[in-house]
């Protein structure tokens, strides 16, 4: 059963990748201000991990809101870097690839705190899943992190903590800002490892 999966180039991704060594990974490249920095940090870890990795570039820049459009954010945005459909489409755009590579499963690398917007919730992946399922490919949408905290999935994982410095989670911009959400992630779970 071939596997491939979403690989953003942030800690949970990263995490994932190394706890389920699935076969491919894919990036993609919709048109986020830190897309740069997201393929620089995928690109290493699949190379370390020696995954074939894909980028896919679909600029769908116009659509965004937020930090990831480099755009003020909409007034129904539960918070700064929310994007409209975001997950929605990675999945599509992950699963469109992924068919000719010849998948069965795409691993996504949700955690228990992104629960905070609806697609990240299980009950979101429970429904994309239902409805790729509904068509050619017979590819399953998968989160086995969904119940896991970032420091959990780190821990369990055993992925080496040189390798978390390569990541990229940042919503500004493909070199670290220190101010978003996602570097404050980035940041809190670090020092909760008790790396520095």
């Amino acid at each position: 059963m071939a596997k491939a999966i979403l690989l953003s180039g942030g800690l949970d991704s990263i995490a994932l990748a190394y706890w389920k060594r699935p076969n491919y990974a894919i990036t993609i490249n919709y048109g986020q201000k830190p897309a740069e920095g997201e393929i620089r940090a995928s690109r290493a870890v699949a190379k370390n991990l020696g995954l074939e990795h894909s980028v896919v570039e679909v600029d769908c820049s116009k659509l965004g809101s937020g930090d990831l459009a480099g755009k003020e954010a909409l007034e129904m945005a539960p918070e700064s870097e929310w994007w409209p459909y975001r997950n929605q489409l990675l999945v599509t755009l992950g699963c469109m690839k992924g068919i000719s590579l010849g998948i069965n499963e795409i691993i996504l690398g949700s955690v228990n705190s992104d629960d905070f917007h609806v697609d990240g919730t299980p009950e979101f992946y429970e429904m994309i899943n239902e409805l790729i399922s509904l068509q050619e490919g017979d590819i399953k949408v998968t989160t086995p992190a969904i119940e896991y905290s970032s420091v959990e999935l780190i821990q369990k994982s055993k992925v080496p903590k040189k390798v978390l410095f390569w990541a990229h989670s940042c919503h500004k911009n493909s070199i670290a800002c220190g101010n978003c959400r996602g570097c404050t992630k980035y940041y809190k779970t670090m020092k909760q490892l008790g790396y520095k």
